[in-house]
């Protein structure tokens, strides 16, 4: 998704599932700074973190509490096989959550 929307992200923070280097890689190749936290395996680890920019990183809290929405009131799993469809299939459920929320208000 990050390859996808490259020309629109600038940053893209994520929690330490994604800690991998390749993944770091790729996206500063593609001009995207990465916000992820290191796994904490030495010292230096400590280090890495302490220079993420705190403000930024913690607006991923605003997304995952979204993302918890959706999953309670619409179901946590995916029927589709292949990936687009997944990603279409969540795209859709994003766009019905939407339009819950404006008729609720």
């Amino acid at each position: 998704i990050a390859r996808r929307n490259a020309g629109d992200l600038r940053s893209l923070a994520a929690d330490k599932g994604y800690d991998k280097q390749s993944l770091r890689e790729s996206l500063r190749d593609l001009g995207i700074r990465p916000l992820i936290k290191h796994r904490v395996f030495a010292p230096y680890d400590h280090a890495h973190n302490a220079r993420i920019d705190e403000q930024r990183y913690n607006q991923r809290s605003m997304t995952e509490t979204v993302n918890s929405a959706v999953k309670r009131s619409l179901g946590f799993a995916v029927r589709a096989r292949s990936w687009f469809r997944e990603f279409r299939e969540i795209a859709l459920m994003c766009v019905v959550y939407n339009i819950k929320r404006a008729v609720k208000q």
